[in-house]
């Protein structure tokens, strides 16, 4: 599943016409699914981030939302995995049962992995970024404002500049061009 996550694909989409499209960011998204979730008995799977992130969101979502089952979660090591541990780590999420994974191994990263688990997987894949560690508490979010105003990306930027500027400057710059030439160009 793929969401307008930034504000700018959203303002994108908006200006080619779909006038109702709002921004649809992971961290909200996971949040109100899980508060859906719980009510409807559906269990969820977890995918990304460390062992100590998953715990904390596992303990934080079910004391948020009770009755939400989290049916499992794996912390995939920060590595490529080998054919082996691919082939568990699917057989394991199919057997949890779970409607939903939720996949926060941050872009592009995420959707790569889905992408190449897309029919191996039996649930919907939703990928949600940073969610994780916003929701267990390990890094800190973007002010209301910020995220209201579409700069929810300058504060990633100032609190994870090294990680983060390459692909701000460098693909936003790219999101920038192509969508000023396919408004030009349509």
């Amino acid at each position: 599943m793929a969401t307008p996550d930034g504000a700018p694909v959203a303002w994108m989409l908006r200006r080619l016409g779909y006038l109702d499209q709002q921004r649809i960011n992971g961290p909200d998204l996971m949040l109100r699914y899980c508060a859906a979730a719980a009510v409807r008995g559906e269990s969820i799977f977890l995918f990304g981030s460390t062992p100590q992130v998953l715990g904390t969101l596992k303990r934080k979502l079910e004391e948020r939302f009770p009755g939400l089952l989290v049916a499992g979660m794996i912390s995939p090591p920060f590595r490529p995995l080998t054919e082996e541990e691919d082939a568990k780590i699917v057989a394991e999420i199919n057997a949890s049962g779970a409607g939903t994974v939720w996949v926060g191994l941050g872009c592009p990263k995420q959707e790569k992995w889905m992408a190449a688990h897309r029919g191996r997987i039996h649930a919907v894949m939703i990928g949600v970024g940073a969610a994780f560690d916003y929701h267990a508490g390990a890094i800190a979010r973007a002010p209301q404002w910020m995220q209201r105003n579409g700069l929810e990306w300058l504060h990633r930027l100032f609190t994870e500049p090294r990680r983060l500027a390459r692909r701000y400057f460098v693909t936003n710059s790219l999101f920038i061009v192509r969508a000023a030439l396919q408004i030009l160009f349509r």
